[in-house]
């Protein structure tokens, strides 16, 4: 299967590796990217968008055969689900990590600080504190190392959505900082938050407790639970191919 790998704010297709070698040596083919934009400078980025980001997405899916599963992690959950909006024919399964589908109109977040022109890496006490769960002082220092900066429009823009086949393709919430039963309860009393991801057919939700960062916290077990996911798209696919 091949596995498109699309990171968070802030980081780029190295930040998968744990994920990517995983994948790699259970059969399945990663495409790590790092986002249109990511780290670019402001007079380049300005005018990149959400959409801009899952364009190139599709193109590189387009450029290969074969079915895929998308992974987003954080922000990148809603270039995710516009990947799936642009390629639901292609698109076998969505794996969210610490995140969701944006639903159209949405944003990601407007409220992080602009500075020359990008959003950099803000300081950590932006952040409640159960997101920062698991995040060392060495692992800290080292993420703010290697943070790239993000296209204002990516985080304050609005998405855009077109395509109702997206709530055909099979979902994966792989959950760190919110349990599955809080969830599944805004689900049903259709809380905003998760309006979209209540009307995806198919949601599966694994629990990985740790802070929003579970690449960096607990790299092994994150890596296990996409491998699984993955696995198990992996599984159904083969058995619809198997004449009965």
């Amino acid at each position: 299967m091949n596995v498109v790998l699309i990171p968070g704010f802030w980081l780029d297709a190295s930040s998968w590796a744990p994920v990517s070698a995983a994948l790699e040596a259970a059969g399945h083919t990663p495409h790590p990217v790092t986002p249109l934009g990511a780290g670019g400078p402001a007079e380049e980025v300005a005018g990149i968008t959400l959409a801009d980001q899952a364009a190139a997405v599709a193109e590189l899916i387009d450029g290969m055969d074969g079915p895929f599963v998308v992974v987003g992690h954080s922000g990148g959950g809603a270039v995710a689900h516009a990947v799936a909006d642009l390629r639901p024919d292609r698109v076998e399964q969505v794996i969210y990590v610490d995140s969701g589908p944006l639903g159209e109109g949405g944003v990601v977040n407007d409220e992080l600080p602009v500075v020359d022109g990008v959003v950099p890496l803000p300081d950590w006490g932006v952040f409640e504190e159960e997101e920062l769960e698991g995040l060392t002082d060495e692992i800290r220092a080292d993420f703010r190392s290697r943070a790239v900066s993000v296209p204002p429009l990516v985080a304050n823009g609005a998405q855009q959505l077109h395509d109702e086949r997206r709530y055909e393709v099979p979902v994966t919430l792989i959950t760190s900082t919110m349990p599955e039963a809080v969830l599944r309860d805004l689900m049903a009393k259709d809380h905003p938050y998760v309006r979209e991801l209540a009307r995806i057919r198919d949601v599966t939700i694994v629990e990985l407790p740790t802070g929003h960062w579970p690449q960096l916290s607990r790299p092994d077990d994150l890596a296990a639970a996409v491998v699984a996911a993955v696995q198990g798209e992996a599984d159904a696919e083969e058995a619809m191919a198997v004449p009965t």
